[in-house]
Parts: structure tokens; C-alpha cells; sequence
């Protein structure tokens, strides 16, 4: 299995797979330009490494030794100096990635250190910068960081990247090559899902792999990019990103889908069936629920749904 994402989105799905698979490996976007990450990426020119993080800790095990990890390398400082809101984690990434000069190296040794059910990737070889249109009352402009795509008012229409052709990691082409299933999302739309699909040689892989593909809808719009998006929408935005690319399964939420037929219709124009179940926390929060994201996805895997 290969899952691609960043953030909170991508820790949810990682959490479910890590259930279902012994063979995962994620594919995270490096464009964070925010927070503990974009100071480590502007102070020593590193890939931002909180996204990288946070699937590692998402393939942290429910032992003692995976559970205390976890919390070890999500911790953050809370200081006046200027360790505070630095995450730990990103601290041992980036003195791994300076020791081994190797960021693949680095996330595998530590890793091995959380005992991480799986591997985590960078999509890409160079810090990426997300470009993104934003409309707002009929006037589109343009503005450049995730952090910016995030919190600019208006609504997103599409994105690029900055460089227009970075290096994909040749580890997670091969990864998206030779997995079985490559599962896209839930997670912020256009700065954790579709930045993938603007790798070129990664989204060759995408376009060429044998393996199928799903497509796991987010249970709520996600403030600053996808204000008022209807589910059937996102799949519309991915489509125009990647108009050649076919999915098999389109996963959502049962509990977050007003309208079946809008998005049966837009599932299929991706050539993907449908799957709709309940995968949402029982406490209502827009939070899958790993338990239930891992029985459902375990379901769709073995062809039983």
C-alpha cells in the first residue's frame, strides 16, 4: 500500500492502513512553509519535516514502546527562547538528515528507532513552494505558500508549484510503481492531496502504476481551500488537476453526504465505483476513526465491498 497525503489527514489514513498492511509506505508532500518547519527549512535549507513527522508517529504500534515514541516526537517545546514550538521530532529528523546527509537515510533511522509499521517518503528531493489561484468576489489572485493558500480569504481554484519541475524521490516513484493499492487522501485538498499530481515524474507513476486506486473524501471543507465544498466537488478539482488519471474506489462518509447520485456520478466520471460507511468518530468531530476507516478500507482491499 502507498498513501499519499500530509498532515493530519494523512496521519488518519496511516493510522487505519497500518492496521490492514504490514507493507505500507507514505508518500508525504514537502511544501509546509509554517511553524517549527518553515523556521528549520529557512534557517538550513531542509525539507520541512513536520509532515514527514507526523506519519511517523501515525506508524508508531499500540505497545508502550510505540505509544511513548509517539508522544516523544509530536512534543513540543514551550519556552520564551527559541526552541519554543519546535516539535522534537523535527529536531531529530533534521540532525539525522545533517549526520547521514540523506533524507530517505534519516526517516528510515528513525524509523527503525519508533519501530514505525512502515516507511515514510518525501514526494519530492527540494522544498517545494504550493502557487495557488484564489478567487475572491469575481478577482482571482495569485499567492505563494501553503501557509498563505491556507489562510487567504477567498476560495482556491487550482495550484502549482514552485519549482514547476522539482525532483521526485526515485524511492517513492518505485514505491507508487510496484504498490498494489495508491490511496489518496482525506487531508487538506490542495496543499496535502493534489501537490502530488504536480511531480511529473510522480505523477507518472501515478498515470502508469498497475496498482488501483482510492480516493478517501474528507468528512468536512476544509477552511481557506475548500469553503462550501460539496464531496462530489473535490472530486471535480481532482479530475481537472489530473484529467487522464482513473481511480477505482471513491470513499465517503455516509453521515456527510447530502446528495448520493451528484456524487455516484462524479465518482464515475473518474471511472471509480462508490463506497459510502460509517468511518467518522462517534463523538462528531470531523475525525476518522481509525478502527472503523481500518475495517472498512480491510473490506475494500478483499474485493467483500
Amino acid at each position: 500500500m502507498v498513501a499519499l497525503g500530509g498532515g493530519h489527514g494523512l496521519f488518519a489514513s496511516l493510522s487505519a492502513l497500518r492496521v490492514v498492511t504490514d507493507r505500507l509506505t507514505a508518500v508525504v508532500t514537502v511544501a509546509d512553509d509554517g511553524g517549527s518547519s518553515g523556521r528549520l527549512r529557512r534557517e538550513l535549507g531542509v525539507l520541512p519535516p513536520g509532515d514527514l513527522r507526523m506519519a511517523l508517529a501515525a506508524l508508531c504500534g499500540d505497545d508502550e514502546w510505540g505509544s511513548t515514541w509517539s508522544e516523544v516526537v509530536q512534543h513540543r517545546f514551550r519556552s520564551e527562547g527559541d526552541l519554543h514550538g519546535h516539535a522534537v521530532g523535527n529536531l531529530l529528523i533534521v540532525a539525522l538528515w545533517e549526520l547521514l546527509g540523506d533524507p530517505v537515510a534519516g526517516l528510515d533511522w528513525v524509523g527503525r528507532l519508533l519501530g514505525a509499521h512502515g516507511r515514510v517518503l518525501p514526494m519530492a528531493s527540494v522544498p517545494l513552494d504550493i502557487v495557488a489561484e484564489v478567487e475572491l468576489d469575481g478577482v482571482i489572485s495569485i499567492v505563494r505558500g501553503q501557509v498563505a493558500c491556507a489562510l487567504t480569504p477567498g476560495r482556491v481554484q487550482a495550484i502549482s508549484l514552485v519549482p514547476e519541475d522539482p525532483p521526485a524521490r526515485p524511492e517513492a516513484v518505485a514505491a507508487v510503481l510496484d504498490a498494489d493499492w495508491v490511496v489518496f487522501g482525506p487531508g487538506s485538498w490542495f496543499t496535502s492531496v493534489l501537490p502530488h499530481l504536480k511531480v511529473p515524474e510522480l505523477a507518472r507513476a501515478l498515470h502508469e502504476t498497475r496498482a488501483k486506486r482510492l480516493v478517501t473524501l474528507n468528512l468536512a471543507p476544509q477552511p481557506g481551500e475548500t469553503d462550501d465544498f460539496s464531496p462530489q466537488q473535490h472530486l471535480e478539482v481532482l479530475r481537472q488537476h489530473a484529467p487522464d488519471l482513473s481511480m477505482d474506489v471513491v470513499l465517503a462518509d455516509t453521515g456527510v453526504v447530502d446528495d448520493p447520485d451528484a456524487l455516484e456520478k462524479a465518482a464515475a466520471a473518474l471511472g471509480a465505483r462508490l463506497v459510502m460507511a460509517d468511518v467518522a468518530a462517534p463523538d462528531g468531530s470531523a475525525k476518522h476513526d481509525p478502527r472503523r476507516l481500518a475495517s472498512v478500507l480491510d473490506e475494500i482491499f478483499l474485493q467483500k465491498r
